[in-house]
């Protein structure tokens, strides 16, 4: 038996996602205690990255909207509830600790890449969410392909 009533997996699907999921599956006593999140970053963090390109694709609201859709797909796939899939916008780190707290989590289950030296001091959202948060956190190990 888990002592964890609810538990957030924080995922990025444009990574490898699966084994956090699957990770959080064999802690949760039922899929109703999982709740699925993706932060997406607003548009003005990558607007200047586009020097000289049009930002009228731009639009929080549809990659919001484009985010929550694939989002779906991917808890249907893993049968994690419709009604416990979400999107945030904003900082990612930052919304997954609100999220967790909000929603009075027990533990915070995210991937990693388990990077280290130079790359760790660069950023690493598993990093940032470790600190400052009240709830456990697993972070478990992907693949890194770099």
């Amino acid at each position: 038996m888990s002592n964890y009533r609810k538990i957030l997996i924080a995922i990025d699907f444009h990574t490898e996602y699966e084994n956090v999921i699957h990770r959080a599956l064999k802690i949760a006593e039922s899929k109703d205690d999982l709740n699925l999140l993706f932060v997406t970053l607003p548009s003005v963090y990558v607007q200047p990255y586009l020097y000289g390109m049009s930002t009228k694709e731009l639009s929080d609201a549809d990659n919001m909207k484009k985010a929550m859709k694939r989002l779906q797909q991917i808890a249907k796939k893993f049968g994690i509830p419709a009604q416990n899939v979400h999107v945030k916008l904003g900082d990612i780190a930052e919304q997954i600790k609100k999220f967790a707290n909000e929603e009075h989590a027990d533990l915070i289950v995210i991937g990693t890449h388990g990077r280290s030296g130079i790359k760790l001091l660069l950023g690493s959202t598993a990093n940032a969410v470790l600190h400052g948060v009240k709830q456990d956190v697993l972070a478990v190990r992907m693949h890194d392909n770099i």
